[in-house]
């Protein structure tokens, strides 16, 4: 269920509190939510995956993004978040795409190669493309 991007970074589609216990067994500090509230019915409310991460000392914190596109805030709080885990991270969405590119955005405003970014990306599955030029811009300090 979780796909690896890097060694330090997992997406997943939504996760239930089964998977808190999964995320502890492989080492994840640190879990993302990047999925807004009530965004559908069948979803686990981000408090309980809260809770549970919690109970099992692992990290948790909510960067909501909707569909329609990233703010430089989201940008800004996932490049902090990942920047202050103490291990593994692992976010989630509906589908682990939003997840995925937010932390491409992230990376690239952090100085990584946007060539390298979308690589590690498409082997776990996700497309860029819809923001490369984003993630380009962001890496040339632009």
């Amino acid at each position: 269920m979780f796909r690896k991007v890097t060694d330090s970074f997992y997406a997943s589609p939504q996760i239930g509190i089964d998977a808190v216990a999964e995320a502890k067994a492989m080492g994840i500090t640190q879990i993302i939510n990047n999925r807004p509230e009530g965004e559908s019915e069948d979803q686990v409310p981000g408090p309980q995956i809260e809770a549970a991460a919690r109970e099992a000392g692992i990290d948790y914190c909510a960067i909501p993004v909707g569909h329609g596109g990233f703010s430089q805030a989201q940008v800004d709080a996932m490049a902090q978040a990942l920047a202050q885990s103490a291990g593994p991270v692992l976010a989630y969405c509906r589908s682990g795409t939003r997840s995925t590119l937010l932390w491409s955005l992230a990376r690239a405003k952090s100085g990584d190669n946007p060539g390298v970014i979308a690589a590690q990306a498409a082997a776990a599955g996700y497309d860029v493309s819809p923001i490369r030029q984003i993630i380009d811009m962001l890496a040339g300090g632009q």
